[in-house]
């Protein structure tokens, strides 16, 4: 990626305030993410996630296409052994997600030259994760189905990403009403991230998602990918998967299969707003989408990008 400094800041008069470096820490690495977007690849080795369900349900399918995400540029690779899909089949407990993930999640982290993200809310699947390699984990439920996932985290180097979301497993896509959506989420992980830090998480290992998808209609969706501003100040990255979801129909009618383009604009403008991690499908594709808002946006390394957050 664009080797630049960005910082997001406010302005006082002519004065130019920058925040501190934006790093993650997680097991075995840091990513300064000062110096350019990272992407991570999605792989699912289930039989019913929305879009590549079935593809890499075997393992030799599964580490095939991991490997092939790192040679296109991945920076890591999220794995995930139960759909969280709209509709999906009833939540797998830890032990059924585990037997999907016990022979692919091992070799992944013994073969590629970069970290392993494990999809879980099932402290259990994460402990497992992490002792054979994991580096990061990565709960949709934002540490509310499963109480011991903190501790588990906690005593590990890992990264956690702690994704928006309300009502647990079984809740994760029902309607919700919001007043301030923003002001919500900025309040939802502002107590998260008190919680994980006081249970021993340090901050620089804590990512946050909006949860683009979760517990949120359409426009919702729109709504927090436009907060992400707000979503800054609290000096912690953030983590954008809007990946060929369904949101992304009320601005381009097309099936998943056609939903490129729609999500290539998604990750540019999640970019542009401050995220910093973006989650996808389609590896080399949104590293070059990237690298190019990168390249526009950018000014240059002595004179950094401000972002003006709202107050």
């Amino acid at each position: 990626m664009a080797d630049w400094a960005v910082g997001f800041s406010e302005e006082r008069g002519a004065e130019r305030v920058l925040a501190p470096p934006l790093t993650f820490d997680f097991a075995g690495g840091s990513w300064d993410l000062s110096r350019g977007a990272r992407v991570v690849g999605i792989l699912n080795v289930t039989p019913d996630s929305f879009f590549d369900g079935g593809r890499y349900a075997s393992p030799e399918h599964a580490i095939a296409r991991a490997e092939t995400m790192a040679a296109l540029g991945a920076d890591a690779v999220d794995v995930g052994g139960q759909s969280t899909r709209p509709g999906a089949k009833a939540p797998l407990g830890a032990e059924a997600e585990w037997e999907r993930l016990r022979t692919v999640l091992p070799e992944l982290a013994r073969r590629l030259p970069i970290p392993v993200s494990i999809d879980t809310y099932h402290a259990e699947v994460a402990r497992r994760a992490l002792e054979h390699g994991a580096a990061m984990v990565n709960d949709v439920t934002g540490l509310a189905h499963d109480p011991a996932m903190l501790d588990v985290v906690a005593r590990s180097r890992a990264g956690l990403v702690i994704m928006h979301s309300i009502g647990g497993p079984a809740g994760l896509h029902e309607a919700r009403t919001y007043g301030d959506l923003g002001a919500e989420l900025l309040a939802f992980f502002e107590a998260r991230i008190a919680i994980a830090a006081a249970r021993g998480i340090p901050r620089e290992r804590i990512a946050i998602d909006p949860g683009i998808g979760f517990s949120k209609r359409a426009e919702q969706s729109l709504e927090a990918l436009r907060a992400l501003p707000r979503l800054a100040a609290l000096g912690r990255p953030l983590w954008v998967g809007a990946s060929r979801k369904s949101f992304l129909t009320s601005l381009a009618n097309r099936s998943v299969d056609e939903r490129l383009g729609a999500s290539l604009g998604a990750a540019v403008a999640a970019f542009a707003l401050g995220a910093r991690i973006i989650r996808a499908h389609d590896v080399q594709e949104t590293r070059d989408a990237l690298r190019v808002a990168e390249a526009i946006l950018a000014r240059s390394s002595a004179t950094p990008r401000t972002v003006p957050i709202p107050s």
